[in-house]
């Protein structure tokens, strides 16, 4: 019987705080942004609160983050 595995690139893309909230980079913002102003690219490095649909999703994905 196998145990319980995280999913790689959920595990990659998410950040885990100590208090188990979960934060995700923002989508679609990489090299593309060269001629934006500065605040612009600052406001898009951000990490914003991320949240499953449910608690066993979550557990499905990310076991030992709890």
């Amino acid at each position: 019987m196998t145990g319980l595995k995280t999913n790689k690139s959920f595990s990659k893309r998410l950040r885990v705080t100590k208090h188990g909230k979960l934060l995700a980079r923002r989508p679609n913002q990489n090299h593309f942004r060269a001629k934006k102003s500065r605040k612009t690219e600052l406001h898009t490095k951000r990490w914003d609160a991320f949240a499953f649909s449910s608690k066993k999703l979550q557990g499905h994905y990310l076991p030992y983050s709890n």
